[in-house]
């Protein structure tokens, strides 16, 4: 390993300054002199004091991670509740070949399998696209990943809330579809105010609950099917194509792959999974969807004329259980299917909690989300944000609308269909970006980088196939979309835009005088954020190189470079005028050396950002080599810089 990045407040250790901070031309602005950074210094200590074990603290929160089939019920029921819709929709895409694209979908997901496991294997942290992008590329891109995700995540949990509110109203008809909705969003929110150990019970309940359901409904309808001797189906495939073969069959699959939402959920809680379960709940998913999704739809085709699909679309499997087996088994089918929607809202709120506590974590999102009740230690602010979002977009579309809850579902499903492919295939391209700039990173699994690509071109057809079927999402898209990434990009420029402030005050006297030092202020409070960088060898490339990143992509105007050494000749000869050079070409910025005696493992790392107060993912390094003697996951959130 070459180098990591770290942070550090000024400790009590022995100290020397190692530059002045380079001194300003006498032309500069005086307006410009507070901005320049103090001296950079060294600190040392020789007390190995450092080295040890794990906190008590930290082995606990190891304990309550979660099992394989918990983790795989809380994304399993956002991906199995498509079986609810997806034939229905392939059929009205593809007609009698909608079994023969919904095939193709399981091929594709297959490889996604692969992909995910890859990118989990090697960088076990919650985020999914955005956290295989933070690690690859420029921190701009991962929020572009981030915001997509969340955009997602807001349509599943208002479309799955209302469609299960409308099944449920076909149960008893005296249901509001507009205050259920709500209701359900808002139980869901207590749900997970609790914690998300009781939020996985109630997700495997429903998750056990679906899937016997479906097991039900297709041994029925194929006992069915059998009895009239499949006249229907071979009826149905007797049938014109909808415009050609090969147009069916890709429209089909375009909608067919909205079948697989859901499959990206399990990568933005895999820091609450157990070492290993991240894979099996990839494997179970895939065994979910290919055995369910074309199988319902070979049997829907031997039990309802394709010219009646569109009728049915959004019930499908109830009117197909009430063929089959009579009214019992139909209502059996809502009842389930108003269960596993409502999954799907739990399944949202666990994903958006992860990759909202990451992104605050790295000042995308403001730092009081963060904060954890001392009830149940769970993180309120995210919660509460979210069920206000999603509650207040429900009702302000659905009031608003002549057409009322039904709006909803026509408004966001072209928001969700562009930014859950548009995620699906950042994921792919964030996992080529691994294998060229991270190659040596070790992991366990690895997939092929032709299946890769065919992954990413795949969805990115599917992605522009919906556009043209439906051109008018890119409209409602486009306004969810800006609206998210406002926020985020705020985050992102904050320091521009009131040095921006600042600039223009200056020019009026009276207001700069009022406001000037209150900005000054806060742009400083913004930058007061220690940022280290763990250096091995203490290559001056190397050190530039990580201090660019930094610049770019963090908001701070203090590095710390850290070494770690077991014996004197560990140090590098020219470790401390490399560190000198640097802070002289970089005046606006305090770069500092600190060097501990010990040896660099995630122990080491561990009590440095306890003993230190700065948060492993404020601390970078480049990658480590396959004789790097640890996983990238034991350092419990470093990050790994560009190269």
């Amino acid at each position: 390993m070459d180098d990591v990045m770290l942070s550090s407040d000024n400790s009590s250790l022995p100290t020397m300054s190692i530059q002045g901070g380079q001194p300003m031309d006498k032309a500069d602005k005086e307006l410009d002199r507070w901005e320049y950074a103090q001296k950079g210094i060294v600190q040392r200590d020789d007390s190995g004091d450092f080295e040890g074990g794990f906190t008590q603290h930290f082995i606990e929160i190891q304990q309550e991670l979660l099992g394989q089939i918990p983790a795989t019920a809380i994304s399993g029921n956002d991906i199995t509740s498509s079986c609810l819709y997806v034939a229905g929709l392939s059929a009205i895409s593809a007609g009698k070949f909608a079994p023969i694209s919904l095939l193709l979908v399981v091929v594709v997901l297959w490889l996604f399998k692969g992909v995910y496991s890859e990118v989990g294997a090697a960088l076990p942290l919650n985020g999914g696209a955005y956290n295989v992008l933070l690690n690859t590329t420029s921190k701009l891109l991962a929020a572009l990943a981030a915001c997509l995700t969340l955009l997602s995540y807001v349509a599943t949990a208002v479309v799955s809330g209302s469609e299960a509110a409308y099944y449920a109203q076909n149960l008893w008809e005296k249901i509001d579809p507009l205050w259920a909705t709500v209701l359900l969003l808002a139980f869901f929110c207590v749900l997970n105010l609790v914690g998300i150990s009781e939020s996985s019970v109630v997700a495997t309940i429903i998750f056990a609950i679906h899937c016997t359901t479906l097991i039900i409904l297709i041994v029925l309808c194929a006992v069915e099917a059998f009895k009239t001797n499949w006249v229907m189906l071979v009826r149905n495939w007797k049938t014109d194509p909808i415009v050609s073969v090969s147009q069916d069959i890709f429209f089909g699959f375009c909608s067919g792959l909205l079948g697989v939402s859901g499959f990206e959920t399990s990568a933005n809680f895999i820091e609450e999974q157990k070492p290993g379960v991240f894979p099996q709940t990839l494997r179970n998913m895939w065994i979910a969807v290919a055995v369910f999704n074309p199988i319902i739809s070979l049997l829907s085709m031997a039990l309802i004329p394709l010219s009646e699909m569109p009728k049915y679309s959004q019930t499908l499997l109830s009117e197909m259980g009430n063929r089959a087996a009579g009214p019992w088994l139909s209502i059996l089918v809502s009842a389930d299917a108003a269960l596993v929607l409502s999954g799907a809202v739990l399944t949202s709120y666990v994903g958006v909690i992860g990759l909202m506590r990451r992104m605050a974590l790295d000042r995308l999102l403001p730092r009081f989300l963060l904060t954890q009740n001392k009830w149940r230690r769970t993180n309120h602010w995210i919660i509460l944000t979210f069920f206000a979002v999603t509650s207040s977009l429900f009702l302000i579309v659905s009031l608003s609308s002549s057409s009322g809850v039904a709006n909803v579902q026509t408004t966001l499903a072209g928001v969700y269909t562009v930014s859950f492919l548009s995620v699906m295939a950042l994921f792919g391209i964030g996992n080529l970006l691994l294998k060229y700039k991270r190659s040596e990173l070790p992991r366990e699994y690895k997939t092929f980088w032709g299946f890769t690509i065919i992954a990413i071109v795949s969805v990115g057809a599917a992605l522009v196939g919906n556009i043209l079927y439906s051109v008018s999402v890119l409209v409602y898209f486009s306004a969810y979309f800006l609206a998210t990434l406002v926020v985020v990009g705020i985050m992102m420029a904050r320091i521009r835009i009131l040095r921006f402030i600042y600039t223009s005050l200056a020019k009026f006297s009276c207001l700069n005088n009022f406001m000037g030092d209150w900005l000054k202020l806060q742009i400083k409070a913004i930058q007061d954020t220690d940022i280290v960088f763990f250096t091995r060898r203490g290559k001056l490339s190397v050190i530039n190189k990580a201090i660019l990143y930094i610049r770019e992509n963090e908001l701070t105007d203090k590095i710390k470079i850290i070494h770690c050494y077991e014996t004197e000749d560990d140090i590098p000869a020219k470790l401390i005028a490399n560190v000198k050079i640097m802070d002289r070409c970089y005046p606006k910025t305090t770069i500092d050396l600190f060097m501990v005696r010990g040896k660099f493992s995630p122990s080491m790392v561990h009590h440095l950002s306890e003993k230190l107060d700065i948060p492993k993912n404020f601390m970078f390094l480049t990658c480590p080599n396959g004789k790097f003697p640890n996983n990238i996951a034991e350092f419990g959130g470093v990050r790994l810089i560009t190269h």
